[in-house]
């Protein structure tokens, strides 16, 4: 099936003459008409026309033998990102009818690598939400399905969940997604995906919209780790546009994956190991160690004492950073405008009715820990003890090669649950939100099934701008699991 592809299967099936780009394309374009209804992965679809005229032109260059690194791979493009005449919602009603003049650096990027975009995956508004159910284009559903419950609907994680969802169901090969505290890893692990962080600066963050601007990062979403290494390689770069983007050369990301691991020290955060932490992902996470030992790495005990203090000191910064992005929505530059008597209702009128409950909540947190008499004692506080988290990881990174841990405290959960209890909703970024602070990538790799048959996920955490050893080690553990489940939704099966 032209639909259950990894990005670098096919390539090879297209570098060999095995099928085309425009086969290739239409394929998910079809499993997209026929799934998309039961899921609503994508916010929009690309005209059929057009993406078919971009595989003829990959097509076109696979014959004349000036093929590029993604070139006739269609993917999706999480609504975040800046697609130069195609509408870029941030799934907000805020931003339901924006179509960009210009083209967010990651896109062009993937577009001169040869990439044929399929569309805009849905997320949670503005990015911010951990199940996608805040987007105002309605909630994703996932493509698995519980064994004992087969007709509640699952939430993909969040906020990339349309993204992850999307390529879990076949509905393209892979996809972007973005990263503030572990929505590209989170949804990866609930939806069982590959999802990668790089390290901050890795990925230009110019043309993507913006939550909190020193934790944003883009990555890719992908079905196997190989397809992260060689999705990012197409993805990153300096650019001058972006100030945070670093000057660093791209390495071959795609052939990390396979070389020996024998030898690395593999990490094992002692503050992760919750007394709270479900059996079976704990058992998961002691079978990713006996893996790693049996590939000749050596396990180390290590402290980061500042974890505990990280979902606390996400959750000043990022909202404080977001109250700040988001003020630039006030109807009278772009987006949505509600008319009113004074320039102040203009203001109150657009912002009521373009932003949802979870964005204007946060909107409410960020500006309170700004505000005069609160700036010390919160949001000033907070960076002094995100200092203390990044030093952590320096720290551990002295002693070992890569850290291991959990993706999410528990696979996927239901729509519905959790979700009158805020603080729950954000505890599912537990393990993930530490990296995300420090700036480190990290990598999620699927590795088995709980008892109910969902996905579960393990962490590959790593130094700055080492992405290469995260990939071997994500490799190996990946290489070990086996991992060949497809959830019940899926293109190659029917709906």
């Amino acid at each position: 099936m032209l639909t259950g592809l990894t990005l670098t299967k096919a390539r090879e099936g297209l570098a060999a003459r095995k099928f085309s780009a425009r086969e290739l394309a239409k394929a998910q374009l079809d499993a997209i008409a026929r799934l998309n209804p039961v899921l609503n992965a994508y916010i929009t679809v690309l005209p059929e026309e057009t993406v078919l005229a971009a595989a003829d032109a990959a097509d076109a260059r696979y014959a004349a033998g000036t093929a590029g690194l993604m070139d006739g791979l269609p993917i999706g493009v999480k609504d975040l990102f800046c697609t130069k005449g195609v509408r870029t919602t941030a799934a907000s009603k805020m931003l339901e009818n924006f179509v960009p003049p210009y083209e967010s650096t990651v896109t062009a990027n993937l577009l001169k690598a040869g990439a044929v975009f399929l569309g805009k995956t849905n997320l949670d508004e503005f990015a911010m939400g951990s199940a996608n159910i805040t987007s105002a284009f309605g909630p994703v559903a996932s493509p698995w399905k519980r064994k004992d419950d087969p007709s509640a609907t699952l939430v993909p994680g969040g906020s990339s969940g349309g993204s992850s969802a999307a390529v879990a169901a076949g509905l393209g090969l892979a996809a972007t997604g973005t990263d503030t505290g572990g929505s590209i890893r989170q949804p990866a692990a609930y939806c069982g995906i590959v999802g990668l962080k790089p390290t901050y600066g890795r990925c230009s963050r110019w043309g993507t919209i913006a939550f909190a601007s020193s934790l944003d990062q883009a990555g890719p979403m992908t079905r196997c780790v190989a397809d992260a290494g060689l999705m990012l390689e197409a993805m990153a770069g300096f650019d001058e546009k972006d100030s945070t983007c670093s000057n660093r050369p791209v390495p071959a990301f795609s052939k990390a994956v396979g070389k020996s691991v024998k030898g690395l020290r593999v990490g094992i955060p002692t503050e992760y190991r919750s007394p709270n932490l479900p059996a079976e992902v704990v058992a998961m996470w002691e079978q990713g160690i006996a893996w790693l030992k049996e590939a000749g790495c050596e396990i180390v005990d290590v402290s980061l004492p500042h974890t505990k203090y990280g979902l606390t000191t996400y959750y000043i910064i990022a909202p404080a950073e977001c109250s700040s992005n988001l003020a630039r929505y006030d109807g009278i530059r772009f987006g949505i405008r509600k008319d009113a008597p004074t320039l102040d209702g203009v203001y109150e009128a657009t912002r009521a009715a373009g932003f949802g409950a979870e964005v204007r909540n946060r909107i409410l947190m960020g500006t309170y820990v700004l505000s005069a008499g609160y700036y010390d004692a919160y949001y000033l506080k907070a960076q002094k003890v995100r200092t203390l988290i990044k030093r952590d990881f320096e720290q551990a990174f002295e002693n070992v090669d890569v850290l291991l841990t959990p993706t999410a405290p528990s696979a996927a959960f239901a729509q519905g649950e959790n979700m009158d209890d805020p603080v729950q909703m954000y505890l599912n970024d537990i393990f993930t939100v530490p990296a995300s602070m420090a700036g480190v990538p990290a990598l999620s790799v699927p590795v088995g099934l709980n008892g109910n048959g969902l996905p579960l996920g393990l962490q590959v955490i790593g130094k700055h701008f080492d992405e290469e050893t995260v990939l071997s080690i994500g490799g190996a553990l990946e290489a070990a699991a086996g991992f060949t489940h497809l959830p019940s939704v899926h293109a190659g099966a029917g709906a």
